[in-house]
């Protein structure tokens, strides 16, 4: 999936009678492990432990890993190298801090991890971490011993995951589908997560439910192959994306939803009509492509070609002229010559993504194209991701600038960089910022655009009377 900003899990969790404790979570890459260390968070609460944004002092210390970011493992490392010192810091005082290592660098390299770093007192894989309260319990009575816990657990951990205890804000994640039958020749996921699983229907929309009695207004459906999405409802019949989108957009105070991470082979016929027929739904669709050229897509095993994309896309945007698109893209894939380079410059252009995230390609242990010997020099690699990330960024401006003049409704989510300005996405995703009243946020206005950069917007509120565009 495709990483955001390193996220930090710092929320309160409230009623709690048990003597409070504290716990760090620190979430590196994806979307779900956003939602995964949220979890993390309502699983120790009813141990007593609140969440804190700061490893300093605290009693548990969580670090949930990403193997898609580049250099993962060595990132992972540095940090543990860190947090040796403030683990000694707490002993020195009388305390005791326990540390572990979840995520999917835990689940493809844990034995690496208990070696090199033996003040790790858990290692634990991202489908096993509903286990962390015996794992923290075991850890407390381990008197150093380090606990590993990779395996894939024959049973779901969702059906082991209590309710909701920290607060989600106006906007939310929900993990509907993990997992990945896809085995792209780049891609660790199939190997972390495991083979594709989706939740049933039932469950979801329960959790849906939870999340919008508690103030979500916006909800992001999470899955590594989302639009796989494919889960068994009670009475024997199974439901697709497009259907599950349908009945989430009945919850009561759901007003926006999203989705992601797509397979462009996935984009059926039902979840294409949802987006010209469910209001709710965004005009906003992260379709990761990785490559323009046909050549290097086969040598990634994407199974479909650059016209099959562009197919996917014309029929969207019949349905939905005015969707906005993103895309993940993949430079210095090994074999890949400057003619298939010019190939994804082109695809690029034309498209015209609203925005886009580029990597330069870097080789995840276990994976086929770690072993290829016709990798692509690292200074060919860095010069064509500049030239990529160059085009994207017009793309950005062009996409942007457009919306200047419109009227946008935008959902404010959390107060801005300047006194006084809040900031909001729009529902094609943009950022935009705007001078409004603290009591505004959670809600969605109005606001005239004036100014569009690459990356954000800014604007006016449009002042209406109750009842009018402010909602």
């Amino acid at each position: 999936m495709t990483p955001p900003p390193d996220n930090i899990i710092a929320t309160e969790t409230l009623g709690s009678t048990v003597p409070m404790k504290t716990v760090h979570v620190r979430s590196w890459g994806c979307q779900m492990n956003v939602y995964d260390s949220q979890r993390m968070v309502d699983l120790l609460a009813p141990l007593g432990y609140r969440p804190v944004d700061r490893a300093d002092g605290a009693d548990i210390v969580i670090l949930n890993t990403c193997h898609i970011r580049e250099k993962a493992t060595e990132k992972l490392f540095s940090e543990l190298g860190r947090l040796k010192e403030t683990k000694q810091a707490k002993a020195a005082s009388g305390g005791n801090m326990i540390l572990a290592v979840a995520g999917c660098v835990a689940q493809a390299e844990g034995p690496v991890i208990m070696a090199r770093a033996r003040h790790v007192d858990i290692v634990v894989g991202p489908q096993s971490y509903h286990s962390l309260p015996e794992l923290v319990a075991r850890a407390s009575r381990a008197k150093g011993e380090p606990i590993l816990m990779t395996d894939f657990p024959v049973e779901s951990k969702f059906d082991h995951l209590p309710e909701e205890a920290s607060p989600r804000g106006v906007s939310a994640f929900l993990t509907i589908q993990e997992g990945c039958d896809k085995f792209c020749a780049f891609c660790v996921v199939p190997y972390t997560r495991g083979a594709e699983y989706s939740r049933p229907p039932g469950d979801i929309l329960v959790e849906a439910a939870r999340l919008a009695l508690s103030g979500v207004r916006e909800l992001t459906l999470l899955g590594q192959n989302v639009n796989a999405y494919h889960g068994g409802a009670r009475d024997g019949t199974i439901w697709t994306l497009g259907q599950l989108i349908r009945a989430v957009a009945e919850i009561p105070g759901i007003d926006r939803i999203r989705y992601t991470t797509s397979h462009p082979n996935d984009m059926d016929d039902a979840l294409i009509a949802a987006h010209a027929q469910v209001p709710a739904l965004m005009p906003f669709l992260h379709l990761p492509v990785q490559s323009g050229s046909d050549r290097i897509l086969a040598r990634m095993n994407r199974k479909h070609s650059a016209a099959d994309y562009l197919a996917v896309i014309e029929r969207l945007r019949a349905a939905r002229p005015d969707i906005a698109l993103s895309s993940d893209f993949i430079v210095g894939f090994p074999g890949e010559t400057e003619k298939d380079f010019q190939a994804t410059l082109d695809l690029v252009v034309a498209v015209g993504f609203a925005q886009a995230y580029s990597f330069k390609y870097s080789p995840r242990p276990g994976t086929p194209a770690s072993s290829a010997a016709d990798a692509v020099p690292e200074a060919v690699k860095s010069e064509r991701l500049a030239r990529l990330q160059a085009t994207i960024l017009k793309g950005q401006m062009r996409f942007n600038q457009a919306s200047v003049g419109q009227i946008v409704p935008v959902l404010l989510d959390r107060a801005g960089s300047r006194p006084g300005q809040l900031h909001g996405r729009s529902p094609h995703m943009q950022s935009v910022h705007v001078a409004a009243p603290v009591h505004l946020l959670g809600r969605i206005v109005s606001v005239r655009i004036e100014d569009g950069r690459a990356l954000s917007l800014t604007g006016s509120l449009i002042q209406t009377e109750p009842g009018g565009m402010v909602t």
